[in-house]
C-alpha cells in the first residue's frame, strides 16, 4: 500500500496518542535513507523509524533491531545537536498531504524553543527537514541553489512545502460534485466499479488505488452522493488496521477491514510487519548477491591459478621425451655434423623399432644440442616436483571457494551470512566493514541449525566456521555426517552416551543432503561415522576435515 494521505492521517493520529509528551533519548542513522529515534513515553521506551526510502518511505513505531552506521552522517549529528532530549508536543498530518510533522519542544541550558521535523513521504521525493520558525536548519536530502526547483533545502533558507498535486481535494465539495458529474457524462452507457475507482485515484488527491476501491465499494451501500461520501470517509472513517498475507507472507496493509485480512492492534504494527518483511527480503537478497560476487571472484582466481599450473604441468610432461632425445643425440655424436637443422635417428626406446626426427639448432654443435635437451629435461623434472604440490593446493583453494558458495546458497536468513562475511574478509575477498565509533557492539552468536528426532538433538553448521565450531564441541561418540562428493553442512547427532537409531541417522542424512549442493538431486550419498574418527589437519582451511571408519547411506534431500 503506498503511503497515501488517507492512511497517513490515521497513522499520525496513532503516533500522536503514543508519543505526545515523550522525550527523545537517542538518535541514530542506519543507512542513507533511514533514521531511528529512541523515545521514552513515560511508560515505556519505543523506537520510531523515519524512512525516506523510495519504496519503503514511512514514519512508524518498530521493534526491529538495526545496526547504526559506523560514522553518523552530518544530518544525524545535526538532529542530535538540536533534538536530543526534546519533548514531543504533537504529531500531525499537514492538511491532507503525505507529510507528517513532529512539533518538538527543545530546551537547553540557555534557551527554549519549538522546532518542527517535517517528514515528507512522497516516494522517491521523500525527505526529512528540520525547521525553526519556518527557517530550515537542515535536511536529509538537500538541494543546491542551481537546481531547477522552487524549494531551497539549505540551512538558513525559508522552508517551503512541496507543490501540491494537480488533483482535487476530497474535501472540496463543489469540485468533487463537478468531477463526479463529469465521470457520469463520459460513462453514460454504464461503468464498472474498477473504472470509477481508477477515475477517483487519478483525479482526487491523497488516495491510493486500493483506498479508492474501498470508497467506491462503501459508497454503494450508503444513501449519500459519492462526492459527499468521499470527504466524509477520508475525515471520519474509523481506523481498522488489517494486514494482508499470502502464503504466510505480508503483502499489504490497510487502515480498513479487507477480505482475508488479519486484524492488527495498530496501524503502526501492521506497517512494521509489512515493511520489515520487505526490507528483510531485500536485505537478504542484497547481502547474498554481494557475498556471492566475492565468493565467485575467489573461485575464479583459484580456477585461473589452477589452469595455469595445469598447463605448466602439461609442458613438463615432455620431460621424458627430452631425455630420450638427449641420450640419442649423445649416442650418435659421431654421425652428426654442426649446422644440421634436424637429425633422423633410430629410436632404441621405441618397442616397434621406429625412427625419431629430432630438431637441432644449426649454430650449436651436436654435443651442445644434446646438452640443450638434457637441460630442458632437468628443468621440466624440477618444475613437475614443484608444480604438483601447487596443483593440489590450488585444488583445495578452489574447493574451499566452492564450499563458501554452497553455504551462501543454503542460507535461510540474513543472519546466516554473518560468519560467511567474516570468512570472506579473512581471505581478502571482501573489505572489512568500518568499525563503529565508540567500540564494537556486543554481538549475539548465530546458533546452529537445530532439529530433533527420537529424542536425539541434531545440529548442522551454517558455514565453514560453524562446521569447525560444531566439530570442536562434539563428543567422541557423537555421529558426524557429511555428503559424499558434494559441499554440505556438517551434521552432528548428539548421542549423549546412548545408541543412535538407524531412523535418526537417516533423518539427519536427509537434512545434511538438503543443506548441500545436491539439494535438487536424488539418491545423494552421505557419509557418517563417529566424531572420534574425524580429524582436522593442522593449518587446513575452515570446514576441511579427513575421516575414516565411515559408512555411506543414499538419501533424498529433505528439510525436516
Amino acid at each position: 500500500m503506498p503511503q497515501d494521505a488517507f492512511h497517513i492521517r490515521r497513522l499520525s493520529q496513532e503516533l500522536d496518542r503514543f508519543l505526545r509528551g515523550g522525550k527523545i533519548n537517542r538518535i541514530s542513522q542506519v543507512d542513507k535513507d533511514e533514521l531511528t529515534f529512541i523515545i521514552y513515553t513515560g511508560k515505556s521506551t519505543v523506537k520510531l523509524i523515519l524512512s525516506t526510502n523510495a519504496s519503503n518511505a514511512r514514519v512508524c513505531l518498530s521493534e526491529r533491531e538495526k545496526e547504526p552506521l559506523a560514522v553518523p552522517p552530518n544530518f544525524c549529528m545535526l538532529l542530535r545537536k538540536h533534538l536530543q532530549g526534546a519533548e514531543i508536543l504533537s504529531v500531525v498530518q499537514k492538511d491532507f498531504e503525505r507529510i507528517i510533522e513532529l512539533t518538538l519542544k527543545c530546551t537547553s541550558d540557555f534557551s527554549e524553543c519549538e522546532r518542527v521535523l517535517h517528514c515528507e513521504l512522497m516516494g522517491k521525493y521523500s525527505n526529512i527537514v528540520l525547521s525553526e520558525k519556518g527557517i530550515v536548519l537542515g535536511a536529509l536530502k538537500t538541494t543546491a541553489l542551481l537546481d531547477d526547483s522552487h524549494r531551497v533545502l539549505l540551512a538558513g533558507a525559508k522552508y517551503a512545502y512541496p507543490l501540491p498535486q494537480d488533483k482535487i481535494s476530497p474535501f472540496d465539495g463543489a469540485g468533487m460534485r463537478a468531477l463526479e458529474q463529469s465521470f457520469y457524462e463520459t460513462h453514460a452507457e454504464g461503468y464498472e466499479n474498477e473504472a470509477f475507482a481508477k477515475f477517483i485515484f487519478e483525479h482526487v488527491s491523497g488516495l491510493a488505488l486500493p483506498t479508492a476501491r474501498e470508497i467506491v465499494a462503501r459508497a454503494a451501500k450508503v444513501k449519500m452522493p459519492l462526492w459527499a461520501f468521499i470527504g466524509e470517509f477520508c475525515e471520519n472513517a474509523p481506523n481498522e488496521p488489517h494486514l494482508k498475507t499470502e502464503n504466510g507472507e505480508p503483502v499489504d496493509f490497510f487502515a480498513f477491514e479487507i477480505a482475508g485480512g488479519k486484524a492488527m492492534p495498530s496501524l503502526c504494527k501492521a506497517e512494521d510487519e509489512y515493511y520489515s518483511f520487505r526490507e528483510n527480503k531485500k536485505g537478504f537478497a542484497d547481502k547474498k548477491r554481494k557475498l556471492e560476487s566475492a565468493a565467485r571472484t575467489l573461485r575464479k582466481k583459484a580456477a585461473k591459478r589452477l589452469q595455469e599450473i595445469t598447463e605448466r604441468l602439461a609442458e613438463s610432461e615432455k620431460a621424458e621425451e627430452n631425455r630420450v632425445k638427449g641420450e640419442l643425440l649423445t649416442a650418435n655424436l659421431y654421425r652428426l655434423e654442426k649446422g644440421a637443422k634436424s637429425a633422423t635417428l633410430e629410436n632404441w626406446y621405441d618397442e616397434q623399432g621406429g625412427e625419431i626426427k629430432i630438431a637441432l639448432e644449426p649454430l650449436l654443435t651436436p654435443a651442445q644440442n644434446a646438452q640443450k635437451y638434457f637441460k630442458a629435461y632437468n628443468k621440466q623434472k624440477r618444475a613437475k616436483e614443484i608444480l604438483l604440490p601447487m596443483q593440489r593446493a590450488e585444488q583445495r583453494e578452489l574447493s574451499y571457494a566452492e564450499s563458501i558458495l554452497s553455504a551462501i546458497n543454503a542460507a535461510d536468513a540474513e543472519q546466516d551470512f554473518k560468519e560467511i562475511e567474516e570468512e570472506l574478509v579473512s581471505t581478502g575477498a571482501l573489505r572489512a566493514p568500518k568499525a563503529r565509533i565508540g567500540g564494537k557492539k556486543k554481538e549475539t552468536p548465530v546458533p546452529f541449525r537445530e532439529y530433533e528426532h527420537d529424542g536425539k538433538k541434531i545440529l548442522l553448521g551454517r558455514n565453514n566456521l560453524q562446521n569447525d565450531k560444531l566439530l570442536r564441541q562434539a563428543a567422541p561418540d557423537d555421529i558426524w555426517l557429511h555428503t559424499q562428493k558434494y559441499h554440505s553442512s556438517h551434521a552432528i547427532i548428539c548421542a549423549q552416551g546412548g545408541q543412535v537409531s538407524d531412523e535418526t541417522v537417516l533423518y539427519a542424512a536427509e537434512l545434511c543432503a538438503y543443506y548441500s549442493d545436491g539439494r535438487d538431486g536424488d539418491k545423494i550419498p552421505v557419509d557418517y561415522c563417529k566424531r572420534k574418527y574425524v580429524k582436522k589437519p593442522s593449518k587446513s582451511k575452515a570446514g576441511f576435515v579427513v575421516y575414516t571408519d565411515y559408512k555411506t547411506i543414499l538419501v533424498t534431500p529433505k528439510k525436516g
